[in-house]
């Protein structure tokens, strides 16, 4: 019958293939009155919709929770900038914060004009940070990643306030990265990759990185909104197998608009993929997971916080907005996730990120929050900054 066929739909879409023998389970313990065929059926079919519509709301995390989240982590106190490039040639970007024995250590990348590569910094207390070297360089080779290797930590323990180390698998540290053979800011093709080494990760060194990419702007699988460029990616170790698999990729890319969006001139949406090995990724779904009517939603990276899993991601150039900012969503099972609707977690307000303040990383340490994040201002100085949810004072260090 239709209704059958309906409520089959709303089940598989749901994901729960066990809903179908519930309505079994309903049909033998549920006394239903007398009267026409139709009645029967259609007590069924209001049963299991409301069955269906509870299941949908608790893909929802509900406002009050949200409110509680970013009252757990808004950083109202910006400390200033902690890593500058050398000269104003070079940009810096992108950091990524974990922890190793007593010390903290941070990746970024850095931009010279040929292309990114990705550096490694140290500290003691979150605040001062001093540069180690490189841990993947230009190569003067025909390889696919030649001229851009953007890197961003993986499988870092997903806890809120946690360890924040790296978590090894298969007796290796991992990374992913932006790869790409053109020279120029994000010029060309651009492909995620994935690297990894033995040795130990608070070490400035080379890490090893596979032959070819490992998502592509070109595979034959490619969704709709990813057709063009891939861009950052950030993987978490979901122990539980929420999606059905122990590694969750979520990285943003450029691509075609939907049939119901005005056309504009770049758009980024957030989507996921997913592996067992960390080599052989495939894409989770047809649509990405976090997106925007217009403008960039990017750079997700996800922590845990009780049962309620976290991203911060950045916006910009969004309807009736300017500028980049940044902001948050929250999920149950990886997949779902429910936007916040309130005020950005850090945006522009100081001269050194008056242009652009974006790209987070947040960790929660002895009791206060450090977001870090990109800083740009109006000269296009680009360098690190953070803020905390205490008083910290304020950085000496400028562009």
């Amino acid at each position: 019958m239709k209704w059958q066929k309906r409520l089959s739909i709303c089940m598989n879409n749901d994901g729960h293939h066990d809903l179908e023998a519930r309505r079994f389970k309903l049909d033998r313990y549920v006394s239903f009155p007398t009267g026409p065929r139709l009645a029967r059926p259609l007590l069924i079919w209001i049963l299991m919709l409301g069955i269906c519509v509870t299941t949908f709301s608790q893909k929802e995390v509900s406002q009050q929770v949200m409110q509680q989240v970013y009252e757990e982590i808004k950083t109202p106190y910006k400390y200033g900038l902690v890593i500058t490039p050398v000269d104003a040639a070079k940009k810096i970007d992108c950091p990524s914060v974990f922890r190793k024995e007593k010390d903290w250590y941070m990746t970024y990348i850095v931009f010279d004009g040929r292309g990114y590569e990705t550096w490694l910094a140290k500290s003691k207390d979150l605040l001062n940070w001093k540069t180690l070297g490189r841990i993947m360089s230009f190569s003067d080779t025909a390889q696919w990643d030649n001229n851009q290797k953007a890197g961003y930590i993986a499988l870092q323990d997903p806890q809120w306030g946690g360890s924040y180390n790296l978590r090894k698998f298969q007796n290796k540290y991992w990374l992913s990265y932006i790869g790409g053979k053109n020279r120029g800011y994000e010029s060309g093709p651009l492909a995620i990759g994935i690297a990894s080494t033995t040795s130990n990760p608070a070490k400035p060194h080379e890490w090893s990185r596979m032959n070819k990419p490992v998502l592509t702007a070109a595979d034959k699988d490619v969704r709709w909104w990813e057709n063009r460029k891939l861009f950052k990616s950030s993987v978490v170790w979901d122990t539980s197998k929420a999606t059905g698999y122990p590694f969750v990729m979520y990285y943003n890319a450029n691509g075609d608009t939907s049939n119901n969006t005005p056309k504009w001139r770049w758009f980024e949406r957030i989507g996921m993929a997913v592996s067992n090995d960390m080599i052989n990724w495939k894409r989770y779904q047809t649509d990405p997971v976090v997106h925007h009517k217009i403008g960039i939603t990017g750079d997700g990276v996800v922590q845990k916080m009780n049962n309620v899993w976290v991203m911060f991601y950045f916006g910009a150039f969004w309807e009736g907005r300017k500028g980049a900012f940044n902001r948050f969503a929250c999920s149950y099972d990886l997949v779902h996730w429910t936007d916040w609707n309130g005020d950005d977690l850090i945006g522009s307000s100081e001269p050194y990120d008056e242009k652009f303040a974006h790209k987070s990383f947040v960790v929660k340490y002895k009791g206060v929050v450090y977001h870090f994040y990109c800083a740009v201002d109006n000269k296009d100085h680009r360098g690190i900054a953070v803020a905390t949810s205490v008083d910290k004072g304020k950085s000496k260090i400028n562009f």
